[in-house]
C-alpha cells in the first residue's frame, strides 16, 4: 500500500509539472519562444484592457475582426487552463480554504497578465483575469464537490490522478506530435 501511495504521489507531481509546462507554453509563451524572449528583433505585443467585460462583450455581441475559433479559444481556453490550478491548489496544500485558493488563482492570473504586458509577449486584459478566476473557481468547486462525497483524502488523490491521466496523457501526446510536426 505504501508503494502504491509513492507511485501515486510521483504520478500526481509529474502531471502537475506537465500542467505547469503546458500552462506557461499556452499562456505566457504562446507568441514567443522563451529562447527569443530577449531577442531585439522579435515582434513586441503590448496592449491592455482595464475595462471589465469589454473584450468578452465585443466577442459575444459586437462586430469583431477576430475569427470564431480565436474567440472560442480565448474564452474557453482561459477558463479551462485555470480549472486544474483550482483543483491542484486544494489537493497539494494541506488545510487551504477556498478563499485562499481563490486569492492565489487571482494573484497568479494577474501576475501572468503583468508578465505578458511587461515583456511584450501578449495583451494584458482584465477579462482574461476574470475568465481565469472563473476557471479557478470551477476547479476549487470541483474539488470541494469531490471532497463532499469522498471523505478519504487518498481516494480524492486517486480520482484526481486517474482523471488527470485521462486528460493529461492525450494532451501530452498531442503536444509531442505538434512539436514534431513544427
Amino acid at each position: 500500500m505504501l508503494r502504491y501511495k509513492k507511485i501515486e504521489s510521483v504520478f500526481l507531481y509529474l502531471v502537475l509539472a506537465f500542467y505547469i509546462v503546458l500552462f506557461f507554453s499556452v499562456i505566457v509563451f504562446k507568441n514567443v519562444s522563451p529562447l527569443n524572449l530577449f531577442d531585439e528583433n522579435r515582434v513586441i505585443y503590448k496592449s491592455y484592457n482595464i475595462l471589465p467585460f469589454h473584450t468578452i462583450k465585443s466577442y459575444l455581441v459586437g462586430p469583431t475582426d477576430v475569427s470564431n475559433s480565436v474567440i472560442l479559444t480565448n474564452l474557453f481556453g482561459n477558463i479551462a487552463l485555470f480549472i486544474p490550478l483550482g483543483i491542484y491548489l486544494q489537493l497539494f496544500k494541506k488545510n487551504i480554504n477556498a478563499v485562499v485558493s481563490f486569492i492565489s488563482v487571482f494573484a497568479i492570473s494577474l501576475l501572468v497578465e503583468i508578465i505578458q504586458f511587461s515583456f511584450g509577449i501578449g495583451a494584458a486584459d482584465i477579462d482574461d483575469v476574470l475568465l481565469n478566476c472563473l476557471g479557478g473557481v470551477m476547479g476549487i468547486l470541483a474539488y470541494k464537490l469531490l471532497a463532499a462525497f469522498i471523505k478519504d483524502k487518498s481516494g480524492i488523490r486517486r480520482i484526481i490522478a486517474v482523471g488527470s491521466s485521462m486528460i493529461g496523457i492525450p494532451l501530452l501526446i498531442i503536444s509531442v506530435l505538434l512539436l514534431i510536426n513544427n
